[in-house]
């Protein structure tokens, strides 16, 4: 029994983790360990994600994504594009306003009530915030 801090590693030692025995010939003078290095981040960590339905009124077909609390409706849209290849010839409303497509949810108005549907013990699929696509006929296919 050393007391040292050990590593679990299920799939055997990688590089910069150290050995589980104290070892005289393992020299950690590498500097900054990988998972520290910032040239391995690859994105955020969102402060919280949640999920809304995004109604298409024209064909009635709903969609469900979860999305990142910082994300703006431009970003939202670039994804749901995969949905609906003409997204952007839509007018998004919720709760009958239209939306300012580079704020986030929270700056339109709409709030997470995630908190509040976890406290009175509801399903998240009985109630989900959604916003509304109208139509614009914009001409962008001919």
């Amino acid at each position: 029994m050393t007391n040292c801090l050990k590593y679990h590693t299920p799939r055997g030692r990688f590089i910069h983790i150290p050995p589980p025995a104290p070892l005289s010939d393992w020299f950690n003078n590498f500097g900054t360990p990988w998972w520290l290095d910032p040239k391995y981040d690859v994105g955020y960590l969102s402060e919280k994600t949640r999920h809304i339905r995004i109604i298409n009124t024209l064909t009635s077909q709903e969609q469900v994504l979860e999305v990142c609390s910082e994300e703006t409706l431009s970003e939202i849209l670039e994804r749901y594009v995969a949905y609906n290849a003409h997204a952007a010839s839509y007018t998004w409303k919720y709760d009958g306003v239209w939306l300012d497509m580079e704020k986030t949810l929270e700056e339109n108005g709409i709030a997470d009530e995630d908190e509040t549907m976890d406290e009175l013990r509801m399903e998240p699929d009985y109630y989900r915030q959604s916003i509304l696509l109208y139509f614009n006929d914009d001409l962008t296919e001919l």
